[in-house]
C-alpha cells in the first residue's frame, strides 16, 4: 500500500505544471543504508524513467555510495510476488535506461578508494553541478 501511495505522490509531482513550466524530472539524494530504503529510491526513479519518460539524477553518498562500488554486494528484498530484487542490480538498470548517478566527491576518498573502483556509468559529483540541478525548479528534490 505504501509503494502505491508512494508512486502515486511522485507521479502526481511530476505532472503537475510548476508556474507554467513542466517538470523535467528527479532530483535522488540517498544516503539509507537499509537495503528496502535503497530499493525503493530504485522502484520509484525507475517508474519516474520508464512511466514518465523524465530524467532522474542519482547522487549517492555515506552508506549508500556502496552501491556504486564494483566489489559491494548489496542485501535483497522480496516483492510482493515473491521475487527477490536488490537495489545494486535496480541501480544498473537505471544507469542502463539512462539516469545520472554519482557518488559524493568524499565518498571515494573516505572509502579508500577510486574512480577506477565504480561501476560502468557512475563518476564522482560535482558540487556546483548537484546544487544547480536542486535548485532548478523544474527538478523535483527527494531524498532517501
Amino acid at each position: 500500500m505504501k509503494k502505491v501511495f508512494l508512486s502515486m505522490v511522485v507521479a502526481g509531482a511530476l505532472v503537475l505544471p510548476l508556474s507554467a513550466q513542466e517538470v523535467k524530472g528527479l532530483n535522488v539524494l540517498m544516503v539509507s543504508a537499509d537495503t528496502q530504503t535503497q530499493m525503493m529510491g530504485m522502484v520509484l526513479s525507475t517508474s519516474v524513467i520508464k512511466d514518465h519518460n523524465k530524467i532522474v539524477n542519482i547522487t549517492l553518498c555515506g552508506p549508500a555510495g556502496n552501491l556504486a562500488l564494483k566489489e559491494f554486494e548489496s542485501g535483497s528484498v522480496k516483492r510482493a510476488d515473491g521475487q527477490n530484487v536488490n537495489p545494486k542490480s535496480a541501480l544498473q538498470g537505471l544507469i542502463k535506461a539512462g539516469a545520472i548517478v554519482q557518488v559524493c566527491p568524499l565518498f571515494l576518498p573516505t572509502a579508500g578508494k577510486d574512480a577506477t573502483a565504480l561501476l560502468e556509468g557512475v563518476s564522482v559529483a560535482k558540487p556546483p553541478m548537484v546544487a544547480k540541478n536542486l535548485v532548478d525548479p523544474a527538478f523535483k528534490n527527494i531524498n532517501f
